[in-house]
């Protein structure tokens, strides 16, 4: 059976036991219906981990662990970010799935001129809330201990900098004169990739981007979904880095 994994704020200096509470604890005992004997998994989500054994449930939020193996995952190199473009309905939740399954580092929301979806007051605070609800799951579900960061949303202006202070900076582009597969990519540091909305990116964002040292690089021969290219995007350059080996 593979352990269920559980988030936890904080995990102890050493093994022994552990209770898991509040929210987790209530999905542990009352959806998952664990019991003693049973394995899982538990994370901060920020590099630290444990594996363990089921002690008790008791009540309806409270389980027992005896942690047997703590684990640390630290930050691999190089690190990579994906600006992604505001995109319409439930598709940016989409793409904060698919790319923390993959590995990225640190998703950017970013508003672009030709977004159709808009993050305004209260409705941004929800939609961003959404998408970091999103990696938190995506995190456990691919047995992350690192889960992504979700910024604040961008704007076009404050995107330029994460791109000049990149050792690989790239946007994607179907009419980019060189393949992704081929980019030099550097040992450490950050590589950023800029994905656009479903209407395409304006020439000023990408002459901002382009001053600011970001390529435009193409995927192939065919136009992927602002929702899917920067998940294949990164995938790219997480094999091609070695941090897939």
């Amino acid at each position: 059976m593979t352990a269920p994994v559980f988030l936890v704020d904080e995990l102890p200096e050493s093994a022994g036991p552990f209770v898991l509470e509040g929210p987790e604890g209530r999905h542990a005992v009352s959806v998952r219906r664990l019991r003693a004997g049973e394995p899982v998994a538990l994370t901060d989500g920020a590099g630290r981990g444990a594996r363990g054994t089921v002690e008790a449930a008791e009540g309806k939020d409270r389980l027992r662990v005896r942690i047997e193996e703590l684990l640390v995952e630290p930050p691999k190199q190089p690190r990579v970010t994906v600006v992604q473009a505001l995109v319409k309905g439930d598709r940016g939740e989409l793409a904060v799935e698919t790319m923390t399954e993959v590995g990225v580092d640190r998703i950017v929301p970013w508003a672009a001129s030709r977004s159709i979806a808009q993050w305004k007051a209260e409705r941004g605070a929800k939609a961003l809330a959404k998408w970091r609800a999103t990696a938190r799951e995506a995190g456990k579900q691919s047995r992350r201990l690192r889960f992504p960061e979700v910024t604040e949303l961008h704007s076009t202006q404050q995107v330029a900098p994460l791109l000049a202070g990149a050792g690989f900076a790239a946007v994607l582009h179907e009419q980019g004169a060189a393949p992704l597969a081929s980019a030099g990519l550097p040992g450490e540091g950050e590589c950023v990739l800029v994905v656009g909305p479903e209407g395409g990116l304006a020439p000023a964002e990408l002459e901002t981007f382009a001053e600011a040292g970001a390529d435009p690089y193409r995927l192939g021969r065919s136009v992927l979904r602002a929702s899917t290219a920067g998940t294949v995007a990164a995938a790219v350059l997480l094999a091609r880095s070695g941090r897939w080996a």
